[in-house]
């Protein structure tokens, strides 16, 4: 089986392990519920019938809104902003700072996918004031996603979106449904640490709080798995 790609760039993407997490679903599963959406890699390709998409990210969840709902108008304005001019150091702090004083969540949503795009490693990080504040990321030619963008769209259209804490997403899993999550993980280092990509950090206290919810979900008969 070919993968889909999804369109965003995403540190600890599990593109490479879809294979593997679709060996354990269920033949039964009607529903995948996923806490930890982050680039969707696991729900585009799993293709079952629905999905329950969530995060903490309110950014994240946005762009995915965005193009759900207007998929048109959202890939061609994401589209603009892919010129050569605009992959520079300058043009990008100058929208980075744009994007963190952004209200309207259409432009916010566009600048969100450009900065994903040009930014360093595909990170998402924020500063303790909610700043969004990944560095430059100097590529040759930034690639805009546009065949992808269209295959997530298709499986938006079979999706629930959700901002909101794990144990809101968990408390929701029962009988037919697959649940997979793959949250924030312990660091391996003092330097290498993604816990607090949506403003609040994911600590040992969240870790065990996520086992209690998982082994609940699977007493109320979802099939659930986790990487970590």
């Amino acid at each position: 089986m070919e993968l889909q790609r999804p369109f965003l760039k995403w540190a600890g993407g599990k593109t490479r392990l879809v294979s593997a997490i679709g060996a354990v679903v269920p033949v039964t599963a009607r529903r995948l519920v996923e806490p930890f959406v982050g680039s969707g890699a696991v729900a585009l390709n799993l293709g079952l019938p629905e999905n329950l998409l969530a995060d903490t990210n309110a950014d994240l969840i946005g762009v995915y809104a965005r193009l759900r709902d207007a998929p048109e108008a959202f890939i061609t304005e994401c589209s603009g902003l892919f010129t050569p001019e605009a992959n520079s150091a300058a043009v990008y702090y100058q929208r980075r700072e744009e994007f963190n004083a952004a209200a309207d969540p259409a432009r916010r949503a566009a600048l969100f996918v450009y900065l994903n795009r040009h930014g360093y490693n595909g990170l998402c990080r924020y500063n303790a004031r909610g700043g969004f504040n990944v560095p430059f990321g100097r590529y040759r030619a930034p690639y805009f996603p546009r065949d992808e963008l269209g295959a997530f769209h298709a499986l938006l259209r079979r999706s629930t979106l959700v901002q909101a804490d794990f144990r809101a997403v968990l408390a929701q899993a029962g009988p037919g449904d697959f649940v997979y999550c793959d949250p924030p993980y312990v660091p391996a280092s003092a330097t290498a640490n993604f816990t607090a990509y949506a403003r609040t950090a994911f600590g040992p206290a969240e870790q065990e709080a996520l086992a209690v919810c998982c082994d609940a979900a699977r007493q109320r008969g979802a099939i659930v798995a986790l990487s970590n």
